[in-house]
């Protein structure tokens, strides 16, 4: 039975987007539910569980490809860089702040992860959080730590185990936990995950109404941005196996992409940051996005911008880093 507080989150996120379409399309009906429709007018949406991404993933694409669902909510950064064949991404929404954020114990209330004493134990799940984090703050100690957002808020808060644990301040924010956020850790200290912090909206390619329906909900400087990071996620053939990171930035008229990877204990590393013009209507998929109404010229520059940039770091052999951190996680 799927833990409530999974659905909650999903629910959140789906119901978020189903407003927006209400607001722009009154006339139509949306239900939130497994369903059936024939109904053009029916827009039928799928609640994925967040944190099964591998489990759910192709169960979702298979209600798809029956017809049993028109539409997808996810968080893009559980997508992968290579959707199967007749699935595209339809929109990519305005994204929450990306970043990951800090959690106290209740009796570290007020310190940061620089004045926590030494050997405090920190609990992330997350190889790209915890590669980063060993690095910057040599003087804690990561530990993993499993369940959702309410379990792992609840093993922090119950148990003495952990000082502090990292989330992703978006998930955060969504569910309304805001006031529990200590810390929001800046690309400094913790650069963050291809996609985090924004929600696409997954339809079947061949559905022309659908995708120019859901087109509308397409934030230009979002899939930019994440068109930039997903472009650099493939070409380096990474994923959440491996430690990589992103940082983007759009300002006067310049996507800017920090990329870098990581060994499993921090200790190698490759960082660099490229940029391209994207001055601001074809129907390609360009990492999974069908963003039509954003100038494919600008689409293109940002794709390149991580090919380009994955390019420099495998020169620099980001590929055996990877490789190495692959094998020793497959390991463990």
């Amino acid at each position: 039975m799927p833990d409530v507080l999974v659905l909650q989150l999903a629910r959140i996120q789906t119901d978020s987007v189903a407003d927006r379409l209400k607001e722009l399309y009154p006339d139509i009906h949306l239900e939130i539910d497994r369903c059936k429709t024939t109904d053009r007018k029916s827009l039928c949406f799928f609640l994925m569980q967040i944190g099964e991404k591998s489990l759910f993933t192709k169960e979702l694409e298979n209600a798809l490809e029956r017809n049993e669902v028109d539409l997808v909510v996810h968080s893009l950064k559980d997508l992968p860089t290579t959707l199967p064949p007749g699935f595209t991404i339809g929109a990519v929404l305005k994204r929450e702040n990306p970043h990951d954020a800090v959690v106290l114990h209740p009796q570290n209330v007020g310190k940061t992860l620089d004045s926590l004493p030494e050997n405090s134990v920190i609990g992330t799940s997350s190889l790209r959080r915890a590669a980063q984090l060993k690095k910057r703050f040599p003087h804690l100690k990561f530990n993993d730590i499993r369940g959702n957002l309410n379990t792992r808020l609840k093993k922090l808060d119950e148990k003495d185990d952990f000082a502090a644990i990292i989330l992703a301040a978006a998930g955060l924010r969504r569910m309304g936990w805001e006031n529990r956020i200590s810390q929001i850790l800046g690309p400094e200290d913790c650069m963050y995950a291809v996609g985090q912090g924004a929600l696409a909206v997954e339809v079947r390619a061949r559905d022309v109404d659908i995708l120019e329906m859901v087109s509308v909900l397409h934030d230009p400087d979002t899939v930019l941005r994440c068109i930039a990071e997903r472009a650099f996620l493939r070409h380096l053939e990474g994923g959440c196996s491996v430690p990589v990171a992103v940082h983007t930035q759009v300002k006067d008229s310049q996507l800017y992409l920090t990329g870098a990877v990581y060994s499993l204990d921090g200790s190698d590393s490759l960082k660099e940051t490229m940029q391209t013009s994207i001055t601001v209507d074809e129907r390609v998929q360009r990492v999974g996005v069908t963003a039509s109404k954003v100038p494919g010229e600008a689409q293109d520059r940002a794709e390149r911008l991580g090919v380009d940039l994955a390019n420099l770091l495998l020169s620099k052999g980001a590929k055996e880093i990877l490789t190495v951190a692959r094998q020793l996680n497959d390991a463990r």
